[in-house]
């Protein structure tokens, strides 16, 4: 029997020889992930301040720190085009938003070539704060007043959240590289 053993009684136990992570899933769970992290606003909350963190760009950066050679540099445009279709923001600052995140983490990555937690952690909260300012800034120039000054619940739950998004993005990477198809 090629690829399989025979164990206790009759069960039979896959052989990780000759298995390989499915290509379909190494490549799309990310962005999956993050486009169904954008589909959370949906949820039946209702608040007259914005309290639900930005769950797909805290995915996005989850992603980013953990491997950051995964998503292209280019990542931002098309994930940030999604998350402007579901957040309500206006059109456009998603994409920019994103794409200033990508390159501010690929300016990080240069510059910080070992991280740890902290730093990390420092570098998400960083960047969560300015990405809730600007989303701020954004709605508030389409909306007609300005908007910064709702954000201090949403930024603080954003930053407390931060690490369990980064640890649940560890477990996606693990699922994402589990030996499945056979060669």
């Amino acid at each position: 029997m090629s690829g399989t053993r025979l164990a206790s009684g009759s069960t039979r136990v896959r052989s990780p020889i000759n298995r390989a992570p499915s290509p379909l899933l190494a490549v799309g769970l990310p962005w999956v992930s993050i486009m169904l992290a954008a589909m959370a606003s949906f949820s039946p909350i209702i608040a007259s301040a914005p309290v639900l963190p930005p769950l797909s760009f805290m995915v996005l950066l989850a992603w980013r720190m953990l491997r950051p050679t995964l998503l292209p540099i280019w990542a931002g445009l098309p994930l940030g085009a999604w998350d402007d279709l579901y957040s309500g923001q206006p059109f456009g600052s998603g994409i920019v938003l994103f794409s200033g995140a990508m390159l501010a983490m690929e300016a990080i990555d240069a510059r910080f070539l070992w991280r740890g937690f902290a730093q990390d952690w420092l570098a998400g909260a960083a960047l969560l704060a300015a990405y809730l300012l600007l989303a701020a800034a954004f709605a508030g120039l389409a909306a007609g007043y300005p908007l910064p000054m709702t954000i201090g619940p949403q930024l603080l739950l954003a930053v407390v959240l931060f690490p369990p998004v980064t640890r649940l993005v560890a477990m996606l990477d693990r699922v994402r590289l589990l030996p499945l198809r056979r060669i």
